[in-house]
């Protein structure tokens, strides 16, 4: 058997065992796939319907993961974090708005409502960066 028949088998017999290699970000708590999606929004959606008053953010951030959005701001003195967890689904263009999401606010670190009247009504002292 000649050289170029050896070469063609051995490129042929590569081709046909090389295999697939999928590469996660082991920093990303969920899939992206449309189903993955839709499981995270329903467990989200139950998590906060069951929350308390009072829960740590600690807490309920080791249960949510990273939150879709995040703002921080001062209001009379206190640290004021409003996470936000995709909950509903609005738009199918593969990104989450803030209209498909439920804010969590938490003051001093315990939370102290949800829900878009919470973030609309609460009195707000902002820090501006000069």
């Amino acid at each position: 058997m000649n050289n170029t028949w050896k070469l063609a088998i051995a490129a042929a017999a590569t081709l046909t065992l090389s295999g697939c290699v999928i590469v996660t970000d082991p920093d990303d708590d969920w899939d992206r796939s449309s189903s993955a999606w839709e499981y995270r929004q329903k467990d989200n959606h139950a998590y906060i319907t069951d929350l308390r008053l009072g829960a740590p953010m600690d807490q309920v951030r080791a249960e949510l993961g990273r939150p879709d959005f995040s703002e921080g701001f001062s209001s009379n003195g206190s640290e004021v974090i409003v996470l936000r967890y995709r909950t509903q689904h609005r738009h199918s263009d593969g990104e989450t708005t803030y209209d498909e999401t439920t804010p969590l606010v938490f003051v001093d670190g315990a939370l102290a409502g949800w829900g878009e009247s919470v973030v609309r009504d609460y009195p707000v002292t902002r820090y501006s960066q000069n």
